[in-house]
């Protein structure tokens, strides 16, 4: 294999500038030549077009005649919201970029080193910037299209289930699909003030803002207690063993003494799990093997009761509190 394609920083960062620039929605709103598609997008013209026919060279997008370029299939999921989110040097997805910078402080040290580019580390970062935050809520909900509403393995299990709290779930997203799917459910959303805030309208679209209530904390405090169901869908990989464990001992003590923790995302049953390294020089996160979770688990005072996939695939742990 060759070393140098694997090294290649120039094509990456070409795709992001015209994902920032929003280029292959000029292009489909008609303006192919490059003066105009400069014009659209607020660039200079002798430097785009020098982007743009190195991506072309890469198969992304087409010059079908000089000075003209067209949307290619390699091109066209640049028109896809989840896409320009992730992208978006100007929101999240420069966020995402830049932290790879950091790499090589997370590796010798093993925490994320996200402050030495932004000057705090990631979740403080989101809090102070409610543009790059907004933007990232919307890449993890409603950019990530509808969620699957099936989070128990035993849809049995749903008959002793009449309040769902959702923890860490962002702006409702998922918790709304469950409610619509349960007319007789009731929901709890917990999640950080700047994040809940959104959450009324995704509630309100889904029809079930009667069913739901949104408490704004932050889930290292203790959690609202009674719920029959504590859901947390990719939460735990966002954090280090230490703070992925005081979560999982606050979801043991709200749902004490009868009530279960379901885990979505975060935990694979292969062998080993995916290296996942953005979130390693985003915040430390990683993935982990079901028996690492088992442990971690058992540390916060929760056993592993059933293990399976929803129907989209995503792997689901089903905990509830260890037997004294």
């Amino acid at each position: 294999m060759d070393l140098w394609p694997l090294i290649d920083l120039e094509t990456p960062w070409c795709v992001y500038v015209v994902a920032t620039l929003r280029i292959a929605d000029h292009i489909a709103a008609g303006n192919q030549q490059i003066e105009k598609l400069a014009a659209a997008a607020g660039a200079d013209r002798d430097s785009l077009s020098r982007v743009l026919r190195h991506l072309v060279s890469k198969g992304l997008f087409e010059e079908p005649a000089p000075g003209a370029f067209a949307l290619n299939e390699t091109a066209r999921p640049l028109l896809e919201e989840p896409v320009r989110l992730g992208l978006d040097l100007e929101g999240i997805g420069g966020r995402m970029a830049h932290a790879w910078g950091t790499l090589l402080s997370a590796v010798r040290t093993g925490r994320p080193a996200y402050h030495e580019v932004f000057g705090r580390g990631f979740w403080e970062d989101l809090d102070a910037h409610p543009e790059v935050a907004a933007s990232f809520d919307a890449l993890m909900g409603p950019g990530h299209g509808v969620p699957d509403s099936e989070v128990l393995l035993d849809p049995a299990d749903w008959n002793s289930v009449r309040t769902v709290v959702d923890v860490g779930g962002g702006t409702g997203s998922l918790l709304a699909e469950i409610l619509r799917a349960r007319p007789a459910v009731r929901g709890i959303l917990v999640d950080l003030p700047r994040t809940v805030a959104r959450s009324g309208e995704v509630f309100q679209a889904a029809g079930v803002a009667d069913r739901a209530i949104a408490v704004p904390q932050s889930f290292f405090d203790p959690l609202p207690g009674g719920g029959d169901l504590y859901l947390l869908k990719n939460l735990l990989g966002d954090w280090p063993d230490s703070e992925a464990k005081a979560i999982l001992r606050r979801c043991a003590e709200a749902a004490h003494p009868a009530g279960r923790v379901v885990v979505l995302g975060g935990v694979t049953l292969a062998e080993a799990a995916s290296p996942e390294l953005l979130m390693l020089v985003l915040v430390g996160g990683k993935n982990r093997t079901l028996a690492e979770f088992r442990d971690l688990a058992r540390e916060a005072g929760l056993e592993v009761s059933k293990v399976g996939r929803q129907p989209s695939g995503r792997v689901v742990v089903e905990c509830l509190e260890m037997k004294r």
